[in-house]
């Protein structure tokens, strides 16, 4: 058994297409008509057979709900691995992307939590 999908609610799916492609780099792999859905994933450029990350809607009030808390508890939805976290932070800065938590080690880790605009934080990582 492995993880092949993981997803992320969003509360607008083509302003998180932009984000998660124009400023993540991530890059659109499926995007296929589901009723009034649609299939919607981006993959990793570094490892596109790797783990695909489904852009869901939060058109729920559940998932809305889920969403908003974890977001005021300032817990990110997802992580993501990065090679040079100061380079990231950086580059991100520089595009304007906010973050809540600047560059900080955590045991043998250096993290960072951004917002990605559609609801949700997102933690990048770097193993130190």
């Amino acid at each position: 058994m492995k993880i092949t999908l993981s997803s992320v609610l969003v509360d607008d799916r083509a302003r998180a297409l932009a984000f998660y492609t124009g400023v993540l780099g991530f890059v659109k792999r499926t995007d296929v008509p589901a009723g009034r859905f649609r299939w919607l994933t981006v993959v990793s450029p570094e490892g596109p057979d790797d783990v695909e990350l489904l852009i869901e809607p939060n058109d729920t009030p559940a998932a809305r709900a889920y969403q908003k808390s974890i977001y005021e508890q300032g817990a990110p939805a997802t992580d993501f691995a990065v090679n040079d976290l100061l380079g990231e932070y950086e580059r991100m800065k520089n595009l304007g992307v906010r973050f809540t938590q600047e560059p900080t080690t955590v045991g043998p880790l250096i993290r960072a939590v951004l917002d990605d605009t559609v609801g949700n934080l997102i933690q990048i990582y770097q193993v130190a």
